[in-house]
């Protein structure tokens, strides 16, 4: 099945069996445990809901298959599915090397948390797969990347990583959030874990936190599943309902989300109060050539530098009308919102200033309104 047909049906099947109920949507499955006729024989392999659910079931069926992979897992939140992995495949004194552009929530758990438990983060400039070769250790265990970064919108080569990492034994995870598996997919391109917020662009209308895992590979996933049950980090059964709901729409989604952000983005490549446009569908973006061989798309997000202070910013953020001024990316509506005072404020100046997170600078969620009144609020907003 291609993929649109692959997000509708995918672990939603109707039960036409005889006793079966023959629902087109899969029920949501609220109970906590589960009645056996035997003492050991669970009714259909489910016994407590923390280990698995019906409805949690048909979630992580459609996961593993947007991303062509044999295994997908489901967690209360991305961070949850970031902890989760984190613990279940790493060990004291191990070594990570993760792009320096990441998600801020992710390296305040790297370097607040996980690093309690013994743990080494380096960050580098993945763009330059030397700088990735030059910071690996003799205790490197796995390389974390996003591609593209939150919210510089820089790639970086899974490919090429993928192979420095496959001939050294490292592990390499790709959180394919902003892209979405409908535009990317790194496990083709040699990943061997493929992670995903599915609060953003997954679940698709702002109204669930969730998380996903996917992988091919039997060992990780034994591993990660294990402590999915053990740690218990999971969704409930209707936050698994409204992230299969928003499935089903996620190919024609996206494809509104990458026609919206290219006007937007070329809009504003060319508007005099505007600067260093960062998206990666524009044939400025450093990594254009990259984009087009490692993406089908270019997807919905883009950040760029207003011209002025940190007053200019504020005031134009707080003059957009359609634009919601918010955390969060990859809903319907569009969201605009200031990394250095919101997303990444948790990050310490230094890092910010070293990542190129600058004050002038301002990450747009380009929804799937009309790309006209998009513009047009833009526009108003933009006038001094």
């Amino acid at each position: 099945m291609n993929f649109a047909t692959k997000a509708i049906h995918a672990g939603e099947e109707p039960n036409l069996k005889e006793g079966g109920s023959g629902d087109i949507v899969v029920p949501i499955h609220l109970a906590s445990t589960f009645a056996r006729k035997e003492i050991d024989k669970p009714t259909a392999g489910y016994e407590y809901s923390r280990t698995l659910n019906p409805t949690r079931h048909a979630l992580e069926t459609r996961l593993a298959a947007l991303e062509s992979a044999k295994y997908g897992l489901a967690f209360a939140s991305g961070l949850a599915a970031e902890t989760t992995l984190i613990l279940s495949l790493l060990e004291k004194d191990d070594h990570v090397v993760a792009f320096d552009d990441l998600y801020s929530g992710t390296r305040r758990l790297f370097n607040q948390s996980l690093s309690n438990f013994g743990l080494e983060f380096t960050y580098v400039d993945a763009t330059h797969i030397v700088n990735v070769e030059n910071a690996l250790l003799g205790n490197t265990k796995l390389i974390w990347l996003e591609t593209p970064t939150n919210p510089l919108m820089k790639l970086c080569d899974i490919q090429t990583i993928s192979k420095v990492a496959r001939e050294r034994n490292i592990i390499l995870v790709v959180d394919n959030t902003f892209m979405s598996p409908y535009f990317q997919n790194p496990l083709a391109l040699g990943a061997d874990i493929v992670l995903h917020s599915t609060t953003k662009y997954i679940g698709g209308h702002s109204d669930v936190v969730s998380g996903a895992i996917m992988l091919s590979n039997k060992k990780f996933y034994s591993k990660i599943k294990f402590n999915q049950n053990a740690i218990g980090a999971v969704p409930s059964p209707f936050d698994c309902f409204l992230v299969l709901r928003g499935i089903k729409t996620l190919a024609v989604r996206m494809e509104r989300h990458d026609y919206n952000a290219k006007k937007i983005a070329k809009y504003l490549e060319t508007h005099p109060r505007a600067e260093k446009v960062n998206y990666p569908g524009l044939t400025s973006h450093p990594q254009h050539e990259m984009a087009k061989q490692q993406m089908s798309g270019y997807g919905g997000m883009l950040s760029f530098e207003l011209k002025g202070g940190l007053n200019d910013v504020k005031a134009f953020l707080q003059k957009t009308k359609i634009f919601a001024l918010a955390e969060s990316l990859g809903g319907v509506e569009s969201l605009i919102e200031h990394p250095w005072l919101m997303t990444h404020s948790s990050m310490p100046q230094k890092a910010r200033e070293i990542s190129g997170i600058t004050k002038n600078l301002i990450r747009v969620s380009v929804g799937i309104e009309d790309a006209e009144d998009l513009i047009a609020d833009l526009e108003q907003a933009l006038q001094t």
